[in-house]
């Protein structure tokens, strides 16, 4: 189903930042567009462009787990930050912008500006005393080719552009070494010196060309053709990866798309979003709820594609502010990652999610790498939390980026994915053996204390006390364990089928984690002998909660503790808060069933914490008082786990059970609409509300499953509509299904 008109972004004024732009993407570029036309600006961006130099500390033969274990029991926190820290201040390695194209259009022109979502295409209308410009936009999501095209002006006004390269350094590339620069408010490109670029601006073939290493070249490449009615222009960003020859590599791609034309060439584009947004659908009594929704799968579609490099902080929209991007615009695997990769499943796009778990997989043999040369680990598997598109550290605040559970959490998308897609080839060829390389690195690690139970020789929960000397807590914190328990449990669990040689294995290492540090009124501990004191933004402590899902709001005693740890959340209160924190907090409540919470905590993120373009911009940069944080470093993740709340709201699906619309709002119940939401097993859901009462329920199982669906009783009048065999069990009824 298409989205509707009123999902479009629709803007009267001229656009004046770029984190508030039209977004264009095809997993591989991206584009935003603003400006007041004097000039138009088409920010773009390639997922893969990075400076890749080490800092010389990374290679030191200190620089390893060991040491800093030994750091740490010294009480060294500022030998620890000198040595350990100081690469992530360095400007490199980092996410570079690709430069953009300026259009100069005229001056005092009313600007209007229009995204229509379900066709990927933006267009801009530019009127002045001359008449009226408008141009319209695509980056193509099959060839990859970026098309603009300008009407309005006749064939002896060509259009006035140019090709920019970033604002680098040109000191002939000599590197200025001794730099550090913050993550969040960064420094200028110009930390980076590189050559000058080789330019080309005028002629109907214009272009930059940026060397950043003797073995790494980008540039923006453009073609100018009058079309017999209109201007096309035509872009790519290619590089050193592409081809040797990047002018002639990129002329051959340019020709072929002004051959095509920008109509012919939109058909195809045209197609392929079409197919993407037929996979699933809602209609929502709230429109700010269902235009985000929307918003966030067109940023899932636009930014990731199976066969090219996953999501980054940022996507295929790095800042175009003239300075370095917020965190390197790397890859954060202590939350980031996996929250912007958490949508997708029940959301039915599945191969958008499978580029980063290919990405991973493809990582195997780094992370082994980086297993046994930094942590000394004599078995399995672990990525550094905090990293390049190349899989290589980036350091950072060592209790985070060197965690010795977030390989798990890594592991659990292999698994949801398996779970979720019921596909069994895949639990069996991929999903196991990650998990188990992520159980034997962990194992490599542990020790056992006087009670005979698996301990973290260091163990923090991100990002508690940032990162300071007591950010060190007592192992193990119930991040750490709530990781390694769900790891072990999960894997006993899919070994009687998979291996059943190894189920007792992984059973028995279960059994000798510490239980999950509660205290007496209920709530989830930080560590066994530290509670959470003040507001903050991670809910680390919660991961069994979510998610993990280890605890179920179904029995009594897990349901004390839920209510309990969300109650404490709202006693502290979101003053340190971030975006993110608002999207998981929502989690936290529709897994307790209270809709209007759920609905509150998105409300507020979407208002308050997200530019009128949709993007997450992290703080309360309205300055509405959600919480303490001003600033405005722009990152995706937020927005896929907002979209991933929005869908508990509507379906639960775990461990075999699933529940229609658990956790609405009152005023969603008179009349809401989900389709080709996946379940777990593979199986594909639909169902409808109105006043109240279930009136519509579409199962389509892609194999042989069995669900058990809750709220039964309420479902009965709609049992001829579902295929297979039912069981009635009170308020549940157990459905048997084959394809």
């Amino acid at each position: 189903m298409q989205p509707t008109p009123q999902c479009n972004l629709n803007f009267t004024q001229p656009i004046t930042s770029w984190d508030e732009a039209l977004p264009l993407g095809n997993g591989l570029m991206g584009a935003l567009i603003w400006g007041t036309g004097n000039p138009l600006r088409f920010s773009l961006d390639r997922v893969d462009l990075w400076d890749r130099r080490r800092h010389p500390n990374l290679d030191h033969p200190d620089y390893t787990f060991a040491h800093l274990r030994s750091l740490v029991k010294e009480g060294k926190q500022k030998e620890i930050d000198r040595f350990f820290e100081a690469p992530y201040l360095s400007p490199t390695p980092t996410k570079l912008p690709a430069g953009r194209l300026e259009f100069r259009m005229g001056e005092d022109l009313q600007v209007r500006n229009t995204l229509d979502i379900g066709r990927a295409e933006a267009s801009v209308y530019l009127s002045g005393p001359a008449g009226e410009i408008r141009v319209d936009s695509f980056c193509h999501a099959v060839t990859g080719t970026g098309f603009i095209r300008i009407s309005g002006l006749d064939q002896e006004m060509e259009p006035d552009y140019s090709v920019l390269n970033p604002q680098f350094n040109f000191n002939q590339g000599k590197r200025q070494d001794g730099i550090e620069v913050d993550s969040v408010a960064t420094s200028p490109l110009k930390v980076l010196t590189y050559p000058a670029p080789e330019i080309q601006d005028s002629g109907s073939l214009r272009y930059y060309i940026q060397e950043i290493s003797s073995s790494f070249r980008y540039g923006i490449f453009t073609k100018l053709e009058w079309s017999g009615e209109d201007w096309l222009i035509v872009y790519r960003i290619v590089s050193s990866d592409d081809s040797d020859d990047l002018t002639a590599y990129a002329e051959g791609l340019l020709d072929q798309a002004i051959a095509s034309g920008y109509d012919s060439a939109f058909v195809d584009h045209r197609e392929w979003w079409r197919t993407y947004w037929e996979k699933s659908a809602v209609r929502l009594p709230d429109p700010l709820f269902e235009k985000n929704w929307y918003l966030a799968q067109y940023f899932l579609g636009s930014a990731s594609r199976k066969g090219f490099y996953p999501m980054p902080l940022q996507g295929v929209w790095t800042a175009d502010d003239g300075n370095l991007p917020p965190w390197k615009g790397d890859y954060h695997h202590d939350l980031n990652t996996q929250f912007a990769y958490s949508c997708y499943l029940k959301a039915n796009h599945r191969e958008e999610g499978e580029s980063f778990l290919d990405f991973l997989w493809d990582l195997q043999p780094k992370a082994r790498e980086f297993a046994r040369r930094f942590y000394g680990a004599e078995k399995g598997s672990s990525l550094p939390s905090m990293m390049t598109l190349d899989g290589e550290d980036l350091s950072g605040w060592v209790m985070y980026a060197y965690s010795l559970t977030s390989q798990i959490w890594l592991s659990q998308l292999f698994e949801r994915h398996a779970v979720m897609t019921g596909d069994e080839d895949f639990l069996r060829n991929r999903a196991y053996p990650y998990m188990k390389d992520a159980a034997e690195f962990v194992l490599s690690m542990t020790e056992e204390n006087n009670e005979g139970q698996y301990v973290l020789p260091l163990s923090a929960a991100p990002e508690i006390h940032d990162n300071g000397p007591e950010a060190w807590l007592t192992p193990n914190t119930n991040y750490d364990l709530a990781l390694m328990r769900w790891l072990f449990d999960r894997l006993a669990e899919h070994a009687r089928t998979i291996a059943p040689l190894e189920e007792t294995r992984w059973r028995d290492i279960h059994e000798k984690l510490p239980p999950l540090a509660v205290t007496d009124s209920g709530v989830l501990m930080l560590s066994p002998d530290e509670e959470l004191k003040e507001s903050h933004r991670h809910f680390s402590q919660l991961m069994a909660v979510h998610p993990l899902r280890l605890l179920n709001y179904s029995y009594n005693e897990d349901k004390r503790i839920i209510d309990a740890s969300i109650l404490d959340l709202e006693r502290l209160g979101s003053g340190m808060w971030v975006g993110f924190s608002f999207t998981w907090m929502s989690q936290l409540y529709a897994i307790a069933k209270n809709g209007e919470g759920a609905a509150f905590q998105l409300e507020l993120f979407w208002r308050h914490t997200c530019s009128p373009n949709g993007f997450h911009l992290n703080g309360d940069f309205r300055n509405s008082g959600i919480c303490t944080w001003h600033y405005r470093p722009f990152t995706l993740e937020a927005n896929l786990f907002a979209a991933d709340a929005l869908q508990e709201m509507l379906l639960y699906s775990e461990k075999g059970e699933m529940e229609l619309f658990p956790a609405l709002p009152e005023r969603f119940r008179k009349e809401i609409t989900f389709e080709g939401f996946l379940a777990e097993g593979g199986v594909t859901v639909g169902a409808r509300m109105e006043d109240g009462k279930i009136t519509k329920l579409d199962l389509v199982p892609s194999r042989s499953v069995i669900v058990k669906l809750r709220g039964w009783t309420a479902l009965k009048h709609l049992a001829h509509t579902i295929p297979g065999r039912i069981t009635e069990m009170g308020d549940y009824a157990v459905i048997e299904m084959a394809p």
